[in-house]
């Protein structure tokens, strides 16, 4: 069987720009300003590549039938996620686990999904496609697709240089898909930054949430938030068991979570802490989409828990009243960003 010798494509431009990642700042207290992003040095951020991955996101090419997307369980206007519990891929068959929100991942450092499985986003990129229970593709049927395609013998030209079409890789697409995913950082115009920049206040409501949430005045109990949800990410990107499972032994745990990859049973039970940054649209919460409400997250924590030997110690029944409990809801809202929703840089191009 003859060698397919691919298309030329010299002869697309290929003049690279970079895609600058500008973080959130607030001049009155740096502390709150994000951070710099680090970006691998073998995937720089380009506007092609940036544009190439958007494509890729939301293009069905990348399942086995062609009627699902990444955009399928990572919807902008739920700050990417579904709004379900757990997903249904290509053949009607349901995970175990929520949609995580995509929102600042690109600061995820400390591993990748609930269970921390994969350490870069490039990595991240190339399982959902080949996973039975999502896309259900194989990579080198849909690499197939794609150097059989004008539309993207283009962009993987525009975006990498490559000069064949047989140079368009699953590597590549991961690395596209990757800069696009850095690039969904949250804006500077949540009540909460706006308040932080001295542009509006908090209401009373918000205000005594806070002060759960922060344990800033000796006045009223610690919810023990902030230990977990540090601004301004508003995660600190750990794992923890949080006490949702009601088991006698470590090796009981239906989900082991973490230690389903560590092998330590010590991991068992313990899910990555997600971003409270837009969590009033991530419904429903936890790894398992248990919780249909932010009322219900916050009755679960001021219950204590399951009481299991790796639980994180700072679970403990919170004796926190109803106007206290409706406050930490409310200051959770206050980090809401529409403004993320309407960003047409993140919205589907085709």
């Amino acid at each position: 069987m003859p060698i397919d010798p691919g298309v030329d494509l010299s002869g697309i431009e290929y003049n690279p720009v970079p895609y600058e990642i500008i973080p959130p700042e607030n001049p009155f207290i740096p502390a709150l300003s994000f951070p710099q992003m680090e970006i691998p040095a073998d995937n720089p951020m380009t506007v092609d590549g940036f544009e190439l991955g958007r494509r890729l996101f939301y293009d069905p090419i990348l399942s086995a039938d062609s009627t699902m997307s990444c955009f399928s369980c990572h919807n902008q206007s739920l700050a990417f996620t579904d709004g379900k519990a757990t997903s249904a891929g290509i053949d009607g068959i349901n995970g175990n686990r929520s949609s995580m929100s995509l929102v600042n991942i690109g600061y995820n450092y400390n591993g990748l999904f609930w269970d921390g499985r994969s350490p870069t986003l490039e990595e991240q990129a190339l399982l959902p496609i080949e996973d039975p229970i999502e896309l259900h593709a194989m990579w080198p049927e849909v690499i197939l697709k794609m150097q059989k395609s004008e539309f993207y013998q283009m962009w993987f030209r525009k975006a990498f240089g490559i000069s064949n079409s047989n140079e368009i890789t699953k590597e590549l697409a991961a690395k596209a898909l990757a800069q696009f995913q850095r690039a969904m950082v949250s804006s500077s115009e949540s009540k909460y930054d706006r308040v932080k920049r001295n542009e509006i206040g908090f209401s009373d409501l918000e205000l005594l949430g806070e002060s759960l949430f922060f344990d800033d005045d000796p006045t009223v109990p610690d919810a023990e938030c902030n230990h977990c949800h540090q601004p301004p990410l508003f995660t600190t990107n750990l794992y923890v068991n949080n006490g949702l499972q009601n088991v006698d032994f470590l090796s009981q745990f239906p989900d082991k979570g973490l230690g389903g990859f560590t092998g330590d049973s010590l991991d068992n039970g313990k899910f990555r802490i997600p971003t409270l940054r837009n969590i009033e649209f991530t419904a429903p919460y936890m790894h398992d989409g248990r919780f249909e409400t932010l009322e219900e997250v916050i009755e679960h924590y001021n219950s204590g828990g399951h009481f299991i030997s790796n639980i994180d110690p700072l679970m403990r029944p919170l004796e926190l009243d109803q106007e206290q409990k409706d406050a930490l809801v409310a200051f959770m809202k206050t980090l809401s960003d529409r403004n993320f929703f309407e960003n047409e840089a993140f919205s589907n191009p085709f």
